[in-house]
């Protein structure tokens, strides 16, 4: 039973909630603790040994959505935008005490987007040509540290409690060239990338976590976490094109962040793992602290995640598919303010993805290891 929990954990310390995964719906890539311990990646750690974890994750967001309706004569019209996002995670966790962990998170992103609204209009009334634009380079790194709630040895289930914060060190102001811009649309300029694409969102933030693990029988485990992000800041000082409803230019937004999953592992022989869940994860309108204004895409996705895993000594690799079976793009601050003055129902739309594609590896060394 210790092996099948430590296996299931590898995997799922891996499977990061990616609510970076929705596209326009923009939030910076974060762990399934949101910058607090990776999911079971504290797990049976001794004091003093390490569990390094690599992930890779990747989607490709062009579905736009406005509430939960999708537009699908976007993509018929050709006027759908494409965000192509990679995220690379080097994840570094630390047994304290056999319950007690801290985790250190070096994040990576490259983004390329593709729109026509954004370079002269989108057709008939705009120019309708296509331009690019991107982004690459360090996210903003988050620090965590958690703990389990009983002793992990005595015990085949286990619940954990983490608190993490989220540092503003990824780059806010990416700037990139925009074509067919100024009142005659012929002049290049370079301007602020789309707040999908930017690296950070300039704010510190700190988060709460809960995750924990039960198996029901000698192949099959229950494994549940959650998390939410809470970003004070409210704006980054960042101005964008668009204005609210008293004609005063917006800034982007520092929003909250959340994310939850449930789900069960299977455990074959030959240290083969298979899992299969459900997941939430959004954006909100209004954050906890600090003041909702600024732009931001809030909204949310639900969807299926079928994953496997392969645990061999002290290794683990693993691959997951979350699948989105319901996205909504749920009305901002700003839209509920000009729904508020003008009396119109205004509701902005959101590019969501189909799936992410998540990689990973986790290697654990040091300290005095336990025998399971």
């Amino acid at each position: 039973m210790k092996t099948f929990v430590y296996l299931c954990f590898a995997l799922i310390g891996l499977l990061q909630i990616d609510i970076n995964a929705q596209g326009c719906v923009a939030t910076r890539g974060m762990s399934s603790c949101a910058g607090g311990p990776g999911m079971g990646m504290g797990i049976n750690l001794s004091p003093g040994e390490w569990n390094l974890v690599t992930g890779y994750r990747y989607f490709e967001s062009f579905r736009h959505f406005r509430g939960d309706h999708e537009e699908p004569e976007r993509v018929a019209n050709g006027t759908e935008v494409w965000n192509w996002s990679s995220f690379l995670d080097v994840t570094l966790n630390y047994g304290i005490t056999d319950q007690l962990y801290a985790t250190a998170t070096l994040p990576y992103m490259h983004h390329n987007r593709s729109s026509m609204y954004e370079h002269g209009g989108n057709p008939p009334s705009g120019l309708g040509q296509r331009h690019s634009t991107g982004s690459s380079g360090l996210s903003d790194i988050r620090l965590g540290i958690g703990y389990w709630l009983f002793e992990p040895f005595e015990h085949d289930f286990n619940y954990a409690i983490g608190l993490g914060v989220k540092l503003a060190s990824g780059q806010y102001d990416c700037q990139d060239l925009f074509y067919n811009q100024g009142p005659k649309r012929d002049t290049n300029m370079l301007q602020f990338v789309d707040q999908s694409i930017q690296l950070g969102d300039g704010g510190t933030g700190f988060s709460i976590d809960l995750q924990g693990y039960h198996p029901v029988s000698q192949e099959i485990a229950i494994a549940t976490n959650a998390f939410y992000l809470f970003n004070p800041r409210e704006t980054n000082g960042i101005p964008t094109l668009r204005k609210d409803a008293f004609g005063n230019v917006i800034e982007f937004s520092s929003p909250d962040q959340y994310g939850a999953r449930i789900g069960a592992f299977y455990n074959s022989p030959f240290g083969l793992s298979g899992y299969f869940g459900g997941r939430i994860e959004g954006v909100p309108s209004h954050d906890a602290f600090g003041g909702s204004r600024g732009f931001r895409r809030p909204g949310y996705a639900v969807s299926v995640e079928p994953g496997i895993s392969y645990g061999f000594n002290s290794m683990s690799v693993f691959f997951s598919l979350p699948i989105a079976l319901y996205r909504n793009r749920v009305q901002s601050y700003d839209d509920l303010e000009k729904t508020r003055v003008n009396g119109v129902f205004t509701n902005g739309d959101a590019a969501f993805a189909d799936y992410v594609i998540n990689l990973g590896f986790s290697w654990r060394f040091g300290g005095k290891e336990h025998a399971m």
